[in-house]
């Protein structure tokens, strides 16, 4: 089968045959099309993850501020977490600092 029609019939079957490609060497029978949307969808998804924790920590922080009588420690530990997974990402993919400001825009 080839490997673009199994890119839409089996997409995890697709994906271990592309990696069996690449172990063999076998660079000419790569689906290359669609492993650069596939690499390019990997790096989207990390901006994405970077935005949604933003997002959910600029949240929290904002309701600690304006509702004080609402305080909780739930929120408490939300916001140890997101820094913790925000700061965490930002280390495994240090080029998602450039991108910093703008994902605290979009996730405000």
């Amino acid at each position: 089968m080839r490997t673009t029609t199994l890119y839409k019939q089996d997409f995890y079957a697709w994906t271990q045959r592309q990696a069996e490609l690449l172990r063999a060497g076998q660079l000419g029978e790569l689906d290359i099309e669609n492993l650069i949307e596939e690499i390019e969808s990997l790096g989207r998804q990390e901006r994405q993850e970077l935005r949604n924790r933003l997002g959910v920590l600029l949240g929290h922080l904002l309701k600690w501020h304006y509702q004080p009588e609402a305080r909780s420690k739930s929120w408490v530990y939300t916001i140890r977490e997101q820094r913790q997974e925000i700061q965490r990402h930002l280390k495994e993919n240090p080029s998602l600092k450039p991108y910093l400001r703008e994902a605290i825009a979009v996730g405000y």
